[in-house]
């Protein structure tokens, strides 16, 4: 009995290890021979975030805003940016891995989750900028810090195993169907207008598009943060929403790599 422990724990200490190594490899590949490096990844966001303000401030309306308008449009986009750049990059991580996933026992699921936690370090960069629009914007009398900005604690972990979710899903299909890259940049770009990145939900003028946001995932991790900006402590109900898609998504796309993870090395 003690030995079935010590090797459950040593398997897991492995896949751990392993883990880190994948993600750490990830990191270095995405800023290789990059003349900035990591301060790209804080830079992104704060020009994405000035072209975004400056095309659209004038086009869409601003009522129902509880912060400033930069706060408004870069929390949304490193938010959305979570979700977008893990599951996109999630989908050939099998395929690219075919050598040591034919050659060795080694957990599918950890390459999917790797590339997950990589985006989380993204994420880290990408809020240095938030803070920097909220300091900048603070000085102007635009917007007023608050401790609730904390609580973004308790709601990462929700949309990092929604992402995760999604991330296995995809990265199976993709080994079996390698049409669902094309696919699936559609789908973002489609969810990307759909969610409120930069215009809020009052200022619709679809009522069904409205009441579809509901349904939107990415609706409620992008408003329950821009709450959090703004003061407001979360209710149980936005929790509810949040975590009820993390699990819905990732107990999905378990099973589906569960179910096909005997096909995979025939398929690629």
């Amino acid at each position: 009995m003690q030995t079935i422990k010590y090797d459950r724990t040593r398997e897991l200490r492995q896949r751990a290890f392993l883990l880190s190594m994948l993600v750490r490899r990830n990191i270095k590949n995405q800023y290789y021979r990059s003349f900035i490096g990591v301060l790209w990844t804080v830079l992104n966001p704060l020009l994405n975030m000035l072209v975004m303000a400056f095309v659209f401030s004038m086009i869409f309306g601003r009522q129902g805003m509880e912060i400033d308008y930069s706060v408004y449009i870069l929390s949304g986009n490193i938010i959305f940016g979570v979700m977008h750049s893990s599951t996109s990059g999630s989908l050939p991580c099998l395929v690219n891995q075919r050598d040591m996933l034919q050659k060795t026992k080694v957990s599918i699921a950890l390459f999917p989750t790797a590339n997950v936690l990589s985006s989380l370090v993204t994420f880290g960069f990408s809020f240095i900028a938030l803070i920097i629009v909220m300091f900048v914007r603070w000085l102007a009398g635009a917007y007023t810090f608050c401790w609730e900005t904390l609580l973004i604690l308790t709601t990462l972990p929700a949309l990092t195993l929604f992402s995760l979710g999604i991330s296995y899903f995809l990265s199976t299909l993709y080994v079996f169907f390698r049409d669902i890259k094309h696919i699936y940049s559609v789908i973002l770009t489609l969810w990307t207008y759909l969610t409120p990145l930069f215009y809020t939900v009052s200022a619709l003028k679809t009522p069904a598009v409205s009441k579809f946001m509901v349904f939107n995932p990415m609706f409620h991790y992008v408003e329950t943060f821009r709450n959090m900006l703004a003061g407001r402590i979360p209710t149980g109900v936005e929790y509810l929403f949040c975590y009820g898609f993390a699990f819905l998504s990732l107990a999905i796309g378990w099973l589906f790599l569960r179910a096909v993870k005997n096909k995979i090395a025939a398929q690629l």
